[in-house]
């Protein structure tokens, strides 16, 4: 049985308990994070509009935007860790845009 992890995190394995996932294909990466965690450390007007979204999840784009949330995390000392999910054709290059 696994512990329950804050909304926007997912329950990872034992060793690692709750975190985030970062997706990557060949060309890009994102992490994604629930639009209520964004709205909730304050940053939704300093993500860009290369990252992009689908229902209540936001998918950061690796090059800026996963920054600025990651640096809105450690601000205020809270834990950040992710597990990579890799794939060859990912599906979020066919979501919204974040703006």
């Amino acid at each position: 049985m696994h512990q329950e992890c804050p909304e926007g995190q997912y329950y990872i394995e034992e060793l690692l308990g709750c975190g985030y996932i970062f997706h990557s294909d060949p060309g890009h990466g994102w992490l994604e994070v629930s639009i209520s965690e964004i709205a909730r450390l304050k940053i939704a007007d300093k993500i860009s509009g290369c990252s992009y979204r689908k229902g209540n999840k936001v998918f950061l784009e690796e090059d800026c935007d996963a920054g600025i949330f990651i640096n809105a995390k450690k601000e205020r000392g809270e834990p950040f860790q992710f597990k990579e999910v890799h794939k060859d054709d990912s599906p979020i290059r066919n979501y919204n845009f974040y703006k």
